[in-house]
């Protein structure tokens, strides 16, 4: 690797399409970033963001991801993996890890620069279809993509349904697919409508506005973090704790409870500013701070949130990839979770079971009460990450885990013995502390799942640019400036996912930018109310439950007429 680094970019030589195909095909981790070439596989064990974020954007021009999420550091380290170039306008593959089929061209031939021979080839590289894709235009490429899109459902509903009795089970399953296929490709053909086209001229056209707004950003000083404002909300989050000591020291339980819930919500905030180092832009500092505040004062993993929230930002919306809409049995916002989809990001099949037929039928009544106890999955969560050590064990964010760790049994000594067990003298009154200081914080739960759940889930391809997607699958909320401190900066999710790293007390005043350069490009700006957006989840959830009720009553309709014709 030491060659890499020491080899100029001039030196690196032009690789084609298919060159970097069969890198990839071969198990190689290739991305391009401004026209350069990077293989990433030695970084793959050291990023602090997890690896699953660096698996979605391999063999596409990732310039505006690694820009967007990464620090100016980081983004020079980035060219220490150069291996060529590119010439003119990248086109993007499907990440093996979303299915892209590459196919190793042998005829080919390269004087390769130095590739580390001990780097570890991908077991799915053995496995590739025979199928050469290359020469698709964009038309043809966007047809197959409908089209794998609109038959996904029926292959895995077929392959996870089969059992010994299948011709009676297909009958079950074919009873429902056809609305939902057709349903997919309706959902398809809306966005298409709606949203600029999918040619490349087009989508260049918005990366390359989407650029000069970041450059118009950068240059009022809207990356610059407002620490006066951040002085405000130490001053809140101060004012809640004393709160919560006061009461608990008069035996005031509830009120004491409610303080605390109070103070959790107030301080997932700056915990999220932390994790996307938007408070002094350093990465070790923001990530003390980030780990002081989740991991010591709130009992959640820092880690697991980057790890968890970095492929949110890069595969947005996706049912199969985004773990922040994966939630069966409880929830579905869109009708291919009846598919039970393979998570990529928690590597299982999410079953679409006997519980989850019955949980989907009421989701949109079960909403609110089961994001009320939402914080205990996050407990779990927490410690699967920090147990299993699933960030990094090398580089610099291997001492992370340890200090998380650290955390952790500091939380639960400070919360869970000394104030649940040691200062609440009954039972009753320790269960009623636990819980309704539990309950409080699911505000913020409904805030982060607002803006999405009601958005579109539809895979248009990689042809669709970055920010097109983004505004595609996220909402803003819309309140009074004096309401901010409540939302957190969540309200605006579509200029944040625009551009993540930016100080939230600046976010306000940038989204008079992002709406003029939404009306520039033509992508549609969703900006409504709290009520009103609470509203569109609502009926979206209830949408999807009652595609599983008729789905639910066409199998059992083609189950009863089957079993009567056996006998």
């Amino acid at each position: 690797m030491a060659s890499i680094s020491a080899r100029k970019p001039r030196d690196d030589p032009i690789l084609s399409r298919r060159q970097i195909e069969t890198l990839i095909a071969d198990g190689r981790k290739i991305i391009i970033k401004n026209g350069k070439v990077l293989k990433v596989d030695a970084w793959l064990p050291y990023h602090p963001g997890g690896d699953k974020a660096i698996l979605h954007i391999i063999g596409r021009d990732a310039t505006i991801e690694a820009n967007a999420l990464h620090s100016a550091d980081a983004l020079q380290r980035m060219d220490k993996f150069q291996i060529g170039r590119i010439e003119g306008r990248w086109e993007n593959f499907i990440p093996p890890i979303q299915g892209g089929k590459f196919k190793k061209l042998e005829e080919d031939t390269i004087e390769w620069p130095s590739l580390d021979t001990d780097d570890q080839s991908s077991s799915s590289a053995e496995s590739l279809v025979d199928e050469d894709i290359f020469e698709e235009s964009d038309e043809q490429r966007l047809r197959r993509r409908r089209t794998e899109a609109t038959r996904s459902t029926s292959r895995a509903t077929s392959a996870t349904s089969l059992s010994s009795n299948e011709g009676i089970d297909q009958k079950r399953t074919d009873a429902g697919i056809a609305s939902l296929d057709a349903r997919t490709q309706k959902e398809l053909d809306f966005d298409l409508a709606k949203y600029p086209p999918l040619d490349p001229t087009t989508q260049q056209n918005i990366v390359q506005k989407y650029h000069l707004l970041d450059e118009r950003l950068h240059a009022e000083g809207l990356y610059q973090c407002n620490y006066t404002a951040y002085l405000i909300e130490l001053i809140r989050y101060a004012f809640l704790f004393t709160l919560f000591l006061y009461f608990l020291h008069h035996g005031w339980y509830i009120p004491s409870a409610m303080s605390l819930g109070c103070f959790w919500h107030q301080l997932t905030f700056t915990a999220h500013d932390a994790g996307h180092m938007g408070i002094t832009h350093s990465y070790h500092t923001d990530t003390i701070i980030g780990i002081i505040i989740a991991d010591f004062l709130g009992g959640m993993s820092e880690g697991w949130w980057k790890r968890n929230h970095n492929v949110h930002h890069i595969i947005t919306n996706s049912p199969e990839h985004d773990p922040d809409i994966e939630h069966m049995p409880f929830f579905a916002i869109s009708h291919r979770f009846f598919s039970s989809l393979r998570s990529t990001y928690y590597d299982r099949e999410m079953t679409y079971d006997p519980v989850a037929r019955f949980m989907l039928q009421f989701q949109h009544y079960l909403y609110y009460p089961i994001l009320t106890f939402a914080r205990f999955n996050l407990y779990f969560l927490s410690w699967d990450y920090i147990l299993r050590g699933l960030g990094p064990r090398k580089g610099p964010a291997a001492w992370h885990r340890w200090l998380e760790l650290a955390g952790q049994l500091f939380f639960w000594t400070w919360f869970g013995y000394l104030t649940v067990y040691r200062s609440i003298p009954t039972g009753w009154d320790r269960f009623a502390f636990f819980m309704v200081c539990h309950m409080i914080p699911m505000v913020v739960h409904v805030q982060i799942t607002l803006s999405h759940f009601a958005m579109s889930t539809s895979d248009l391809g990689p042809a669709e640019s970055f920010p097109q997607r983004m505004l595609r699958t996220t909402m803003d909320v819309d309140c009074p400036e004096w309401l901010d401190f409540f939302h957190g900066g969540l309200q605006f999710q579509a200029v944040h996912h625009l551009f993540p790293r930016m100080p939230r007390h600046n976010l306000r005043r940038a989204q008079k930018l992002v709406i003029e350069f939404c009306e520039e490009v033509g992508i549609p700006y969703a900006l409504l109310g709290f009520v009103e957006g609470n509203k569109e989840v609502i009926g979206r959830l209830g949408d999807v439950a009652r595609q599983a009720k008729i789905l639910a009553e066409c199998q059992r309709v083609v189950s009863t007429q089957a079993d009567m014709g056996m006998h």
